[in-house]
């Protein structure tokens, strides 16, 4: 299932987008290391959980096809317990500007300012394509590695949990196309595709400019072999006199689980 919240979407094998350039294959940029450690959620956890204990909440918590989960021998329940693989963000700053989305994104002019200086990019591997008219994409992209996050090959492969991405875009309206998603899955080698999906949706034109429009799709049943997710968006900027005038995004997200 894909969603596109206040316009409609390119999808599939889609019609081109407006910078007429066709759909990319996964880019070759270095992959941002892990993070060492995952975030801590946001309730309490035992300092030392028993193998149990650690099963029990984590079973209840991830509710399995079946309810129960088998782990290989490097695995165990306390370990994930700390980890926390599943229904969490694995992108690192996944909103780096400090946007909330339950407001209208807040007015600003045109910058001379890099994007870098903005805010907490951290992860993140950014570059600027140029178009004509003074119009360009910036291009921010990360790569997860999903046995690094706690994920095992067993899980991955046998029970092929969803894999969610979504995305919020300003509706900038600083060309009919401001936005643009492409995901892939690949396989242990970084360069073979198992599943991807792609969307550029064309703003409503409805409602004040600068309202976020949400972006998501669901990866099911995409066969064996995944182990990292490419995640790339682009917005669109616009050179004005003073500077550039940006579209802005934020609260992107990459996790896996069993239902939605």
């Amino acid at each position: 299932t894909e969603e596109v919240r206040e316009g409609p979407a390119l999808g599939g094998g889609m019609e081109e987008p407006s910078s007429t350039q066709e759909l990319p294959s996964p880019p070759p940029p270095p992959s941002p290391p892990s993070p060492a450690a995952p975030e801590t959620p946001g309730f309490p956890v035992p300092e030392q959980p028993t193998e149990a204990y650690a099963q029990q909440l984590l079973l209840q918590e991830w509710a399995p096809p079946g309810g129960s989960l088998e782990l290989p021998p490097r695995l165990t329940w306390k370990l994930l317990f700390l980890q926390r693989p599943l229904y969490r963000n694995l992108l690192r700053s996944p909103n780096p500007e400090g946007i909330n989305i339950y407001e209208p994104a807040p007015p600003t002019g045109p910058t001379q300012q890099p994007l870098e200086t903005l805010g907490n990019f951290r992860g993140w591997h950014i570059k600027t394509e140029k178009l004509q008219q003074g119009l360009s994409w910036t291009v921010k992209q990360q790569r997860v590695d999903l046995l690094a996050e706690g994920l095992w090959e067993e899980l991955l492969d046998v029970e092929q949990p969803h894999i969610t991405v979504m995305d919020w875009y300003e509706d900038s309206r600083l060309d009919v196309c401001v936005y643009e998603l492409h995901v892939w899955l690949l396989a242990a080698d970084r360069h073979t595709v198992i599943a991807q999906h792609h969307v550029a949706p064309r703003t409503s034109g409805r409602g004040p400019p600068g309202h976020w429009v949400q972006v998501s799709h669901v990866f099911r049943q995409y066969g064996p072999g995944v182990r990292f997710v490419h995640f790339l968006h682009k917005t669109k900027n616009r050179m004005e006199r003073g500077g550039l005038l940006r579209t802005r995004v934020t609260d992107s997200s990459v996790s896996v689980q069993f239902r939605e």
